[in-house]
């Protein structure tokens, strides 16, 4: 007698996009995370019960059968890390890529993620280790075109696949030293009936990777799309699962790209590394202080510049403001690089503490070479690049300004002090406005004097 195999039982589900928390029915907002229209509906096969407990341990050095042991016995090991061939991206993983780790790198469209993905499994390549470079949105030939133009070796083993069972037979076939998948979004599961890069498709998906990558000590490269808003598309899951978690910034017209790292589990969290984009790929930049200064332009009002800290780095960067006369009712408030909040409140203790009539003009503030800035310590240098625009005066070329500033106008102390101050004589500037407090406490280097603030009413008497 002829028996039919079982068939998979298929569910539908609600599950949120942004945290995958799953729902007995559809809602306008998520119940976990309070996000708004992000419950979707999906159908999702069961798995049988005895899967579970088939799955391979995903913790690093994780062994089948472990058992619970006191902490006092655990023998710290060093994790041998292997370089990726590009010195800045060795800073930012903390050494180089770790035997198991996954890392997801994200950013926009255009902006360097394959790119630097193929140098990495390139320079695999060179050191005569097997690569494999999963490609779910490009053909072969695409990836030829790109590899001859970044010069990469021809060893490099490309894999044109989306389906995640066939991708992982082939990674047990060829067992590479390092995997790289571009992108996770475009994977699917033959298991589910959901499309490639719902939730359910990329969480599987991405879990099955990690499990691999742990089981086999694999470093593996997932390439992950944003949303509009700049964070990686898929469920929240996603970036919690993964050992490392990179975002590309920068502007695409610009050379300029910074790679910074939000998650680290084996080094260090908000590290940045600097890249200039040139034909032959993505080169460190080892000297970002002195190329971003390198079109500022002399006798310019308007000008400022701020040595800011992207990690444990100090950058000096280009602080430009243009105030010009307002025919609006209402003057524009535009920003690039910045916080347009933050200017605001800025333009707001200009307009109070200084006696500048910023009413009657638009303001546009922006940071050169397409760098953002978050810390409140470009304060003193925002006011100071307003003040000169206003004043249609330009600021000394070899002064550098740092201070967070209240709204009393009270300029404030701020950390990594020395730093920028070393930063910024290395580069020959001569003279430094810092807060008060700040120069009370420290010891400039030498050839750099030092003036103090206490209010922004200090800082326009001291400049003009």
């Amino acid at each position: 007698m002829w028996f039919l195999p079982p068939v998979a039982r298929i569910r539908t589900v609600f599950v949120c996009q942004q945290c995958a928390a799953e729902h007995p029915k559809w809602v306008g907002r998520c119940n976990e995370c309070g996000a708004w229209e992000s419950v979707v509906e999906e159908a999702v096969a069961e798995k049988p019960k005895a899967a579970a407990s088939t799955r391979t341990s995903i913790a690093v050095g994780g062994v089948a059968g472990a058992k619970p042991i006191p902490l006092a016995r655990v023998e710290p090991q060093a994790h041998r890390r292997t370089t990726t061939g590009l010195e800045e991206l060795d800073r930012v993983l903390g050494g180089g890529l770790v035997p198991g780790s996954v890392t997801l790198l994200g950013g926009d469209p255009g902006i360097g993620k394959s790119t630097i993905g193929l140098q990495i499994v390139a320079g695999f390549a060179r050191a005569g280790k097997t690569a494999l470079y999963v490609s779910g949105e490009e053909s072969p030939e695409q990836v030829k075109l790109r590899a001859d133009r970044l010069g990469c070796d021809e060893s490099v083993l490309v894999l044109p696949e989306t389906c995640l069972e066939d991708v992982l037979a082939h990674v047990e076939a060829v067992s590479p030293a390092i995997l790289l998948i571009d992108s996770i979004q475009t994977v699917h599961s033959r298991e589910l009936s959901s499309a490639a890069g719902s939730v359910a498709q990329v969480r599987e998906c991405a879990a099955a990777l990690v499990r691999q990558a742990k089981a086999r000590a694999r470093p593996t490269i997932l390439v992950g799309h944003v949303t509009k808003e700049g964070t990686i598309a898929g469920p929240r899951v996603l970036e919690h699962v993964v050992d490392t978690v990179l975002y590309f910034e920068g502007e695409q017209g610009g050379g300029l790209r910074l790679l910074r790292a939000v998650k680290n589990r084996f080094g260090p969290t908000n590290e940045v590394g600097v890249f200039e984009m040139e034909e032959t790929g993505l080169k460190d930049v080892a000297d970002a202080s002195r190329l971003l200064l390198a079109e500022r332009p002399a006798g310019a009002s308007g000008s400022a510049v701020f040595p800011t800290i992207e990690g444990t780095r100090p950058l000096l960067v280009e602080v430009q403001a243009l105030a010009a006369r307002s025919a609006l009712a209402m003057p524009r408030r535009t920003t690039l690089g910045l916080d347009a909040n933050r200017i605001a409140v800025l333009t707001a203790i200009v307009d109070k503490r200084a006696g500048l009539k910023l009413y009657e003009h638009d303001l546009f503030v922006s940071i050169a070479g397409g760098i953002r800035v978050q810390e409140p310590a470009a304060d003193l240098a925002i006011i100071a690049a307003i003040g000169s625009s206003a004043r249609d005066t330009p600021l000394p070329q070899d002064v550098v300004f740092f201070g967070e500033v209240g709204l009393a106008g009270e300029v404030r102390a701020v950390r990594h002090a020395e730093t920028r101050l070393r930063e910024a004589r290395k580069l020959g500037f001569e003279r430094a406005i810092i807060p008060a407090a700040t120069e009370r406490q420290l010891r400039p280097p030498d050839g750099l004097s030092v003036s103090g603030v206490a209010s922004v009413s200090d800082l326009f008497t001291t400049l003009w």
